[in-house]
């Protein structure tokens, strides 16, 4: 029995070494760009490493399925005069949906080359940032900057077919100042019935929610925050419990102060990581598929970062601008800019 129990506990103890990550000896960073002239390029959603969608500044809402040799896009107008500028982009398994920011908002069901109007809200203050759906591909949700006392967040049960505003009495009353960015369609995550969304502004705080939207906590960060450009651009989690955001102040891109933390309790506290060193304000961030929540990425208009640590420790690998980053796997990444779209890969 004792002979048993032994060859057990040394198994066990193989298994865990065998799963314990083991820092990549990664040889080359590459990123081959993609002119896009007409647009601004901020919500992407990527399929494979030949396949991206994305949606664009122009009311362009287009795609690759050959590594970029050939494009195509829908261009999208509403009552003939209004372009919709779209920040949020969204897969629900078997259709797009495409979010405007500003008066109206407008959301678009992308599907198989015509574009249906699922979504409309028209106030002076309205201005949608980001847009996701959950693991089930039935229940979605967006957010977008407050137009009462609380953020203003529409949720879908049904795949997209109807979206319905949560009343502010279900929802956290909004700080002063405290707002939301459509920088990257990567302020809000989700896994599984959970979702967490990232503010700015006079606040940096995180909103989550356990139950599709259902019911909300709301918990302070330590970001740099107070003023209008300044709090949490970006989040991911790797699982339940951890998690990475990014920031800073758009409007001093070179500091680094505060703008970098990582939560191990879902979302609850949160622990400045790298403070004053690389890198600095960053619009998105994202965990590398396969690598167990060590390597990140994290782009913005000062360049390309990269991490082995789980966020801890930085290296800038290229000065390249993008506002926003997706892996298909450890290996490929799809990259957002203004006029551009990028493939990254790693070597």
């Amino acid at each position: 029995m004792k002979r048993i129990i032994g060859f057990i506990f040394a198994f066990l103890f193989l298994m865990s070494c065998k799963q314990e990550y083991q820092p990549r000896n990664i040889e080359t960073i590459t990123i081959k760009e993609f002119k896009m002239e007409d647009s601004s390029i901020r919500a992407i959603q990527v399929v494979d490493s030949t396949s991206v969608f994305y949606a664009g500044s122009n009311g362009d809402v287009g795609f690759t399925t050959d590594s970029g040799t050939l494009w195509n896009a829908l261009n999208i107008r509403h009552q003939d005069s209004i372009v919709p500028h779209f920040r949020s982009l969204a897969f629900n398994g078997n259709d797009y949906f495409a979010l405007s920011i500003g008066n109206p908002a407008l959301m678009y069901k992308i599907s198989e080359g015509d574009a249906t109007l699922v979504y409309k809200e028209e106030d002076e203050k309205v201005f949608y940032d980001a847009l996701t759906f959950f693991d089930d591909n039935l229940h979605g949700i967006a957010v977008g900057d407050p137009t009462e006392s609380c953020a203003s967040i529409i949720i879908t049960e049904d795949g997209g077919e109807n979206w319905n505003k949560i009343p502010c009495d279900n929802l956290p009353e909004i700080a002063k100042d405290e707002a939301f960015f459509a920088a990257s369609n990567t302020n809000i995550a989700t896994i599984g019935s959970s979702v967490w969304i990232a503010s700015g502004g006079g606040k940096a705080r995180i909103l989550k929610s356990t139950n599709y939207g259902k019911s909300w906590q709301i918990f302070e960060t330590p970001f740099v925050q107070g003023n209008g450009p300044q709090g949490i651009y970006s989040i991911d989690f790797y699982d339940e419990n951890n998690g990475i955001a990014v920031g800073g102040d758009y409007s001093k891109p070179e500091e680094n102060v505060a703008n970098k933390a990582i939560t191990i309790d879902g979302g609850k506290t949160w622990t400045i990581v790298s403070d004053g060193k690389s890198p600095n304000y960053k619009s998105c961030v994202q965990y590398v598929p396969n690598t167990n929540g060590k390597e990140v990425f994290a782009v913005g208009k000062t360049g390309v970062s990269f991490s082995n640590d789980g966020g801890k420790t930085w290296k800038d690998v290229s000065k390249d601008s993008y506002y926003s980053i997706h892996f298909v796997d450890e290996n490929n990444a799809w990259l957002s800019g203004h006029h551009k779209i990028g493939k990254l890969i790693l070597k």
